[in-house]
């Protein structure tokens, strides 16, 4: 297979919701996603994996049961699993994540969030 590359942009484009996630590439069993998040997610954990965030547009408060951490854009974070955490952001973020394939978007909890399949963008 050649290698073809991937304009953050562009796929950024076509999302249209507050809250947006998409799959943009796979790397071994990982899934890179594209995220478009404005508001307040759930609190959840991932029992079984780390994620990583890392912030291309916009702020992302990761609020954890002990203490907030604001990231901007440049920044990035690793959520360690079994580590419960809620992201939020008021005016709005784009992030890329990357986390094993066939993680839950809401890990342990299931809410109206709870996306089944997240699709190939």
């Amino acid at each position: 297979m050649i290698p073809s590359k991937i304009n953050f942009s562009e796929k950024f484009s076509m999302l249209s919701d507050d809250y947006s996630v998409r799959i943009v590439a796979k790397m071994n069993d990982y899934e890179i996603k594209i995220v478009r998040f404005k508001g307040e997610f759930v609190w959840h954990s991932h029992p079984d994996t780390d994620e990583t965030f890392i912030i291309l547009e916009g702020t992302l408060l990761m609020h954890f049961r002990d203490k907030l951490v604001e990231l901007k854009s440049g920044e990035m974070i690793v959520i360690p699993k079994g580590v419960e955490h809620k992201p939020a952001s008021r005016e709005g973020y784009k992030a890329i994540l990357i986390e094993p394939e066939g993680v839950p978007n809401t890990g342990d909890a299931k809410s109206e969030m709870t996306i089944n399949k997240i699709e190939w963008i």
